[in-house]
C-alpha cells in the first residue's frame, strides 16, 4: 500500500511540475518517474536545508519542487 502511495504522490507531483514548467508534462508514466526521482531530489534538497516534517501536502510540495529542479537539469541537458 505504501508504494501505491510513493506512486501516487510521485504522479502528482510530476503533473504539477510539469505544468509549472513550460506547461507540459512526459505523460502518465513520464510524470510518475519525474515526480518519485523529484521526490527523492527535493527531499535531499530539504533535508539540506533542514526543513522536513509535515503532511501529504508537504511531502507534495517537496516532491514538485524536486520534480521542478529535475526538469530544469533536463532543459539544460538537452540545450547542450
Amino acid at each position: 500500500m505504501e508504494f501505491l502511495y510513493f506512486l501516487l504522490i510521485g504522479a502528482i507531483s510530476g503533473w504539477l511540475a510539469g505544468q509549472v514548467w513550460k506547461g507540459a508534462g512526459f505523460g502518465l508514466l513520464g510524470n510518475i518517474v519525474v515526480g518519485i526521482i523529484g521526490g527523492i531530489v527535493g527531499g535531499w534538497i530539504a533535508g539540506k536545508l533542514g526543513i522536513g516534517g509535515g503532511g501529504l501536502l508537504w511531502q507534495i510540495i517537496i516532491a514538485v519542487g524536486g520534480a521542478w529542479v529535475l526538469l530544469f537539469i533536463i532543459s539544460l541537458v538537452k540545450k547542450a
